[in-house]
């Protein structure tokens, strides 16, 4: 199985007024990201609005980011459905196009027992031979991963990794002792990377990581060297984006930062809103806190 971890920034997804894919910018921030030193890129994750987009898009997004990754780093899919079926033909899809990983995320509008959300993901990690990320969002999702249903996927071959979004970081060290090596724990921007990191996280998958690459990229080096005390130099600034991520729509939040720094990246897929004057205001302010904290880290 592959040896996923590190920064792996959740991509957004520039569409253009006629519901186009703007191809140049997509491909222009998975290069600039990879060149800031990620370690993966997720295109359709949460920051990528998945459940807006048309299956078009979905691939065309897909593709896009695979030739612009050029397997410098790999591409790891979003592959989120209703039913089991569309799931495994997104996984196929996205192998057959390139993609190194997918990240299995569950959408359900009616409630399911753990058994059929232990199915939804048993099926996803059967579709390919490609090493499965699950994912899961309590604030999002109608149907959690319990950590029974974790224990028991933690054991299928392909499964070597879960994205936990709760608030709960106790539940990471649970996961981690109840799977007992099987599966690694990338944190999400719900929780503190650092803290994650401490515990036997391998790294953390979240859009905030779009707008400061190499200062995540940094935070990661220093937790990975064991440099607690600079780390959490720069954590705490850090931190600011993920409470702003939080403060405002997932999209907007980083659609509207990636525009201040010069991305043509568009406006969230309606009927969610822009990003106000007031975000944006908040938005630089912290992401220039954080490269303020990385000329200190590196002094």
């Amino acid at each position: 199985m592959s040896d996923f971890h590190g920064v792996m920034p959740y991509l957004v997804s520039p569409i253009d007024p006629d519901g186009r894919v703007k191809d140049t910018v997509l491909a222009r921030l998975v290069v600039d990201l990879i060149d800031a030193g990620v370690h993966g890129v997720v295109p359709l994750g949460s920051t990528g609005e998945f459940a807006y987009l048309s299956r078009e898009q979905k691939e065309r997004i897909v593709a896009v980011t695979i030739e612009a990754a050029a397997r410098r780093v790999p591409v790891i899919a979003g592959v989120a459905a209703t039913t089991n079926d569309d799931a495994v033909t997104q996984a196929k899809r996205y192998r057959d196009m390139g993609a190194q990983g997918i990240l299995a995320v569950l959408e359900a509008y009616f409630p399911l027992t753990d058994r059929g959300v232990e199915s939804y993901f048993t099926a996803v990690a059967g579709a390919t031979d490609l090493p499965v990320v699950i994912y899961t969002n309590p604030s999002f999702q109608r149907a959690d991963l319990s950590l029974p249903v974790i224990e028991r996927l933690s054991r299928v071959s392909t499964i070597g990794y879960i994205k936990d979004a709760s608030t709960n970081t106790g539940r990471l060290l649970s996961i981690l002792e109840r799977t007992e090596g099987r599966m690694k724990v990338f944190a999400a921007s719900a929780h503190i990377p650092a803290c994650v990191m401490l515990i036997g996280g391998v790294g953390w998958m979240a859009g905030p990581a779009c707008l400061i690459p190499s200062e995540s990229v940094k935070l990661y080096e220093l937790c990975r060297a064991g440099q607690w005390g600079k780390a959490m130099r720069l954590q705490r600034p850090l931190w600011a984006i993920n409470q702003i991520f939080a403060k405002y729509n997932l999209a907007s939040c980083i659609k509207g930062g990636l525009e201040l720094q010069g991305y043509d990246v568009g406006l969230p897929l309606a009927p969610q809103e822009p990003l106000s004057n007031d975000g944006r205001a908040e938005v630089a302010e912290v992401v220039k806190r954080a490269k303020e904290a990385m000329g200190m880290v590196n002094d």
